[in-house]
């Protein structure tokens, strides 16, 4: 006997930094779990339809923008679960309008959390390190800590493409190479990269809708117009620079902590620090809205 094959359609909320959870009833399908919101596609709704109708029936609150963030496809002993998933901000004038059970979650709670086997690999790329270093040198990803990622800062060319296929795989994931060497890679390799990272003018070029669904990005940003631009085109976080002056770009005006928070607290997704940063820049960057930080010289 076959298996059901259900269509389900799951939101990912978002409000500065936080993720909205709920739990499963004992009764309910992989109940005793933790959830994002959603449900069953019907007859005649689009999967983007059925997230909208599911998020104003489950959690009380009307979203219309909504950005395509993943489909996953998992199998289960009795069935069979096709999750069309989306992602949409939440603005602070409907916080109050959320039902309970439904929380807000950091993202590094999500990962302490129970939720379904399906959910593994949203739940990884929902979180993100608190540090990412930046190097030009691809052996450097074998010595780099739990609490980091790499930036391999290189230009595309067959060499580095080379050096990639004879990485060791299981640290791809721990890997941000830029989107001209992403390109570039096979379907395997590309499926393992940690993210992809778009220059500032990249971005701006691209529109809701371009950026590949399941892919996650880092856009590089310098003012708060290519940030907000970032985040409504479904890019997952942005390096924000330079926060202090640097010696690699001395000339280059630096934004300082208080115009840091000024776009750090107007967006809903991380934003690390990028400028003149060292490991105990972490605890400036929290207190100033951002979620982690990036650097060169002293990671």
């Amino acid at each position: 006997m076959s298996k059901p094959n259900l269509h389900i359609a799951i939101g990912i909320l978002l409000h500065h930094g936080k993720v909205l959870v709920g739990w499963r009833e004992v009764s309910q399908h992989q109940g005793n779990k933790h959830e994002f919101p959603g449900g069953k596609v019907e007859e005649g709704e689009t999967p983007v339809e059925a997230c909208r109708r599911e998020i104003y029936e489950e959690v009380g609150i009307g979203l219309h923008d909504w950005q395509a963030f993943d489909f996953i496809r998992h199998e289960y002993d009795d069935v069979i679960v096709n999750l069309h998933l989306f992602q949409a901000a939440v603005p602070d004038e409907l916080l109050n309008e959320i039902q309970p059970p439904w929380a807000w979650y950091n993202r590094d709670q999500l990962l302490d959390l129970n939720f379904p086997k399906a959910n593994k690999a949203m739940l990884k790329r929902l979180y993100w390190q608190r540090y990412i270093k930046i190097s030009d040198d691809l052996s450097a990803l074998a010595q780099i800590s739990e609490q980091q990622l790499m930036y391999w800062r290189t230009e595309a060319t067959p060499e580095k493409i080379k050096d990639l296929a004879e990485c060791n795989i299981n640290l791809l994931d721990k890997l941000i190479v830029n989107i001209e060497l992403w390109k570039q890679l096979n379907s395997i390799q590309q499926q393992g990269i940690g993210a992809v990272h778009l220059k500032q003018a990249q971005c701006m070029q691209l529109k809701k809708g371009d950026l590949k669904i399941g892919c996650r990005y880092l856009a590089a940003c310098h003012d708060l117009i290519s940030a907000l631009h970032a985040q409504s085109i479904g890019c997952d976080a942005i390096l924000l620079s330079p926060v202090l002056p640097t010696e690699t770009h001395p000339d280059a005006p630096a934004l300082g902590w208080e115009q840091f928070e000024m776009i750090a607290a107007q967006l809903d997704i991380p934003v690390f620090a990028l400028g003149g940063m060292k490991q105990d820049n972490l605890i400036d960057a929290q207190q100033h809205k951002g979620y982690g930080v990036a650097g060169v010289r002293f990671f």
